[in-house]
């Protein structure tokens, strides 16, 4: 058997492998994430901070904001340790394991956030200058150091790495000097700042990007020498330094001088400092280094998302590295122009609570890509960092309850931004060659259905679970077609085919069911996909219903084509009689129109005395009738009398049975007057787009009746044979649609 068409090729995971730089622990997590957890908030902002909300409210902040980075960098470490992380950092982490549309939409946020995080930096650099040097314009100094930082970034990533050893020495002395300096001004401490400070969440939403630097060394993934060892011993160290130093600078602060001081001068520190220049030192190197690291981190989770083909095609440049460490230096000149915009903005206090919301959009989805995976308990997820998933989604929830106590109007924007961009990665139909927890959350739904279906059937609920017995779905495309109108996402459908013994072994036979899914899928049709080799089709399609299901689910209704050939009669009813002792449902298309049925506005019903039949079919035609394709059609119950005594009583009868069964039909009572009834079928139904009629129980002389049906069909629209099984509990179906 031939299928003209050919498997849709899958894209290769379009991430590199990491390049070996040689970044260990030390230099390429720890340093840069500590860098950027003591950064321009703690120098410029956390004075405001206390002064705001006094002592007690600031380790309340800085503990709240901690516990919350703390649990997503136990998240974070899990899922390091359990699979090669490579450029992309969070995004890479979320895409591999949410899959690429969660990850798209989550990434493409974080890439902005990383970018404005420069823009927070440089701005803070350049405000502790014009403070300083007052002759200079604050703007000016914020662009010309954000474009040296990009060009460093680009010309010498290496020499910007190096350089943050030397600036943690310069933080760690103007820590020193600040812890040995004097108070400004005799002071009682607040407990719980000014009166009319700044409200509790709104001051938590400027100091939360301090403590986003673990992501500094997440998004260096593909640059260190062991990421699984590094990201969860150099993350968790510097948040746990962050924290220390975070919890004693209050103390100082709020003993040396009154909180309307520490609200109203930004470079409190330097006056309270035993040397001040230690201090200003210390403000332009966490500034300058985190903005280095943001430079370096924001290009990179860029390079990942174009490599991923999650940009538009025409993005795909961005996607480029550049020389032996693969470093996206077109990536880092975009990014420059991303935060050359954000400087002019100027406003530390307005980009803060921007970057929270990013943040913790990014934190929420990275808390629940372990959570999920871990409450999975998927073989393939073996952490050597292991997180209770309870702890993951205890830091998902801290993270959306703190986002809507900030702002719920910024959140459910944040949630608005991140669903419009899934939805349209989802529509772009992008496809990967890695697994996601995707497929493990509807395993886990699969069998806790499967048990509680169970395997007493339920007729109220009875669903169309339609096995097509098609061949190629190139040659009998009406049948998929019907199936999938009967269906409408109400119950399964199952395409096979039953294929000559030996022309294809197992692994063919697997990759030709993938072809046929891809194909079928680009029609718009969602169906598993069967197919099994025999020597004979009918006694494969014989074997393939005995065997084909899971547990309680199993195909109820088979679908297939007619056979036209006189030597293959008996087989073909031996067939029919075997599916009908099976208990199912048996279709049987027989259609002189090979691409379409007319018009699809008409389908006439037959009422042959056989009740469950004609259950069975008006059933199916309310079915179509709720289809896109069928939804304009008139469908006509039919009943063919022997004269017009009996009609009277046969029309009352039919329009009761309408009113009762609910169904937008009408019924017609036609008279034979001595007329064979193949004449009155031909003449009534030769306008009919489809046509149905119901087939006697097989019989020791099935094969004389079928050859007897196929003659009184012959010229017909297309017609649908049907007989329905032996228990199919017609009253109550149909009573409950």
């Amino acid at each position: 058997m031939k299928f003209p068409f050919k498997r849709r090729s899958q894209p290769q995971e379009a991430t590199v492998p990491a390049q070996a730089s040689g970044l260990g622990t030390f230099g390429g997590v720890y340093t840069p994430s500590t860098l950027t957890i003591l950064g321009v908030i703690m120098y410029l902002r956390f004075g405001w901070v206390v002064g705001n909300v006094g002592l007690l409210g600031t380790l309340i902040i800085v503990t709240l904001a901690t516990a919350i980075t703390l649990l997503t960098a136990l998240s974070a470490c899990a899922i390091a340790t359990d699979r090669e992380v490579r450029v992309g950092g969070a995004y890479y982490m979320i895409s591999r394991s949410l899959g690429i549309e969660t990850g798209g939409a989550v990434g493409i946020p974080l890439y902005f956030a990383q970018a404005f995080s420069v823009a927070l930096y440089t701005i803070g650099f350049a405000e502790s200058v014009v403070r300083n040097f007052s002759q200079f314009n604050q703007l000016y100094v914020a662009l010309i150091t954000t474009i040296a930082v990009a060009v460093l970034a680009i010309t010498s990533a290496q020499f910007a790495i190096k350089a943050q050893y030397v600036i943690m020495v310069a933080i760690a002395l103007s820590l020193v000097s600040l812890i040995f300096g004097k108070p400004l001004e005799p002071t009682d401490i607040e407990m719980w700042g000014a009166a009319d400070g700044e409200a509790f969440w709104q001051v938590f939403a400027v100091f939360f990007p301090a403590v986003t630097g673990i992501m500094a060394g997440v998004n260096m993934s593909g640059d260190l020498r062991d990421p699984i060892k590094s990201i969860p011993t150099g993350t968790l160290a510097a948040v746990g330094t962050g924290y220390v130093i975070y919890m004693g600078l209050p103390f100082i602060l709020a003993t040396r001088a009154d909180a309307s001081t520490l609200i109203e001068n930004p470079l409190v520190m330097q006056q309270m400092a035993l040397w001040g220049p230690a201090i200003l030192m210390g403000i332009w190197g966490a500034t300058l280094s985190s903005a280095i690291g943001s430079i370096l981190g924001a290009p990179r989770v860029l390079q990942a998302l174009a490599r991923d083909g999650v940009l538009p095609r025409w993005m795909s440049f961005l996607g480029k590295g550049s020389g032996p460490d693969d470093e996206p230096r077109i990536g880092t000149a975009v990014t420059l122009g991303v935060v050359v915009a954000a400087v002019s903005i100027g406003d530390l206090n307005l980009i803060a609570p921007i970057l929270t919301m990013f943040f913790l959009t990014t934190y929420l989805v990275l808390n629940v890509s372990a959570g999920v995976e871990s409450f999975l308990q998927s073989p393939s997820f073996r952490p050597l960092f292991r997180v209770h998933w309870s702890l993951s989604l205890l830091g998902a929830a801290g993270c959306i309850g703190v986002m809507f106590l900030i702002n719920p109007q910024a959140t459910i924007a944040a949630a608005v931004i991140v669903a419009v961009i899934y939805l349209w990665l989802q529509r772009r139909g992008l496809k990967t060659t890695w697994g996601d927890v995707r497929s493990g959350v509807w395993m886990m739904l699969v069998r806790i259905g499967l048990f509680q279906v169970g395997h007493q059937q339920d007729a109220k609920n009875w669903r169309p679970h339609i096995l097509v017995l098609s061949g190629s779905p190139t040659r009998r495309w009406p049948l998929i077609e019907l199936a999938n109108n009967f269906t409408q996402n109400r119950g399964l459908i199952t395409v096979s085919s039953v294929l000559p013994s030996g022309s294809r072994d197992v692994a063919q036979q697997e990759e030709l069911e993938e072809t046929l899914t891809d194909y079928l899928a680009e029609r718009g049709v969602q169906a598993l996909v069967r197919t099994l080799t025999a020597p004979d089709p009918f006694e494969g399609a014989q074997r393939l219903v005995e065997i084909y299901g899971l547990g309680p689910l199993v195909p109820n209704t088979i679908l297939m084509g007619d056979s036209e050939e006189p030597k293959n009669r008996d087989r073909y009813c031996n067939l029919i009689a075997h599916l009908h002792q099976a208990k199912r449902n048996i279709l049987i298309l027989r259609n002189s129109q090979e691409e379409s049925f007319g018009v699809y506005r008409r389908i006439d019903v037959w009422w042959g005395g056989m009740n469950a039949n004609v259950g069975l079919l008006l059933l199916l035609a309310y079915l179509l009738s709720s289809s896109i394709d069928w939804n304009n059609v008139r469908i006509t119950l039919k009943l063919a009398v022997p004269d017009e005594a009996a009609a009277q009583d046969a029309r009352n009868n039919l329009k009761g049975l309408m009113r009762s069964l609910r169904l937008d039909a009408t019924s017609q009572v036609l008279t034979l007057d001595g007329r064979p009834f193949k004449q009155v079928l031909h003449q009534s139904s030769k306008g009919a787009d489809l046509v149905f009629l119901g087939m006697a129980t097989p019989h020791d002389d099935f094969s004389s009746y079928y050859a007897g049906l196929q003659a009184l069909t012959s010229g017909l629209p297309a017609t649908l044979l049907a007989l329905a099984s032996p228990d199919f509990q017609v009253d109550d179906v149909l009573t409950s649609t």
